[in-house]
């Protein structure tokens, strides 16, 4: 483990963007940037786009290590280059800590919850993350119901796949997704809490992890879980509300930064000069950059 790049992601003001988008979600995320499903014609030109899309947002001069304290790949965006290094590498130049996406997505709904589908070859992925000087990993379940049997099987999922990429000497980002329109989601969210404390108190003193949530109703819901030893950062995704909306409600929570994704890239478009795309990114990772370290008192 790189103890600089612990200490930023400790300590360090800014947040962390979510750049992995991958199989499924990947012609949303290009639709979006304004490159429609009939300008490529198979799943090598898509990735080459999206590639295309990160590499313009990453080697942007507004996309710094002052701001950006991480950035989430998905992993064919580790083993693709940006200006002739691994992206890795360039992100890690640039002072931004790189993650990797490890979940191969969701399994069917049952009992209020989606699962991590299982994911085959890990250690080789992890051996692989390693080669490429990642930090850290991602793996993300769904939470749709206040189901107590449901969500203690995410948790303990979660952390049984962490402690196999902390094995690896990767520091995991846990992600169980509250969905924003769940019926229940402060009481889902105060039992989540509740059981992710309990899975860290069995951790040992070198088991680091990070956790990445849905933003609470309730202000500081997870602050007990912050001020965890085991724990490096918490951080919030924006899970389909406007990035105004999910900077507000960040805004509220003492200690909590943003890890956005859709918030982060929904007024990039391909069409756009650079001087122009430049400028757009730069107002949006101002304002959650804002959101991440000026708290309302």
């Amino acid at each position: 483990m790189n103890q600089e790049q612990l200490d930023k992601m400790k300590n360090g003001k800014g947040f962390i963007a979510a750049l992995d988008q991958s199989g499924g979600s990947t012609p949303k995320a290009l639709k979006g940037y304004g490159i429609e499903e009939d300008q490529y014609s198979n799943d090598d030109e898509m990735f080459q786009l999206v590639h295309d899309m990160r590499t313009r947002i990453v080697s942007s001069p507004e996309f710094t290590g002052d701001k950006i304290i991480g950035a989430i790949l998905f992993e064919q965006t580790m083993d693709r280059e940006v200006q002739g290094k691994h992206t890795g590498d360039f992100l890690a130049d640039k002072g931004v800590v790189p993650f990797l996406k490890v979940d191969k997505g969701l399994d069917k709904e049952e009992n209020g919850v989606q699962l991590m589908k299982p994911i085959p070859d890990l250690d080789k992925l992890l051996d692989r993350a390693n080669d490429h000087k990642i930090f850290g990993t991602k793996m993300r379940s769904n939470i749709l119901e206040f189901n107590k049997e449901g969500i203690d099987q995410v948790v303990e999922q979660q952390f049984e796949v962490a402690k196999q990429i902390i094995a690896k000497g990767l520091v995991p980002i846990i992600e169980p997704e509250v969905n924003i329109n769940a019926e229940h989601k402060q009481e889902i969210e105060e039992y989540l809490s509740k059981k992710v404390l309990e899975h860290l108190n069995k951790l040992d003193e070198d088991q680091l992890v990070m956790l990445k949530i849905t933003i609470p109703t309730k202000a500081n819901q997870y602050e007990e879980v912050i001020n965890h030893p085991n724990m490096v950062r918490v951080v919030a995704l924006s899970g389909g509300y406007s990035r105004e909306h999910a900077n507000e409600v960040l805004k509220q929570n003492k200690d909590l930064i943003a890890s956005f994704s859709r918030a982060l890239i929904n007024d990039l478009r391909v069409s756009q000069s650079d001087e122009e795309f430049d400028k757009i990114l730069g107002q949006t990772i101002d304002s959650i950059y804002d959101a991440s370290v000026n708290k309302v008192q």
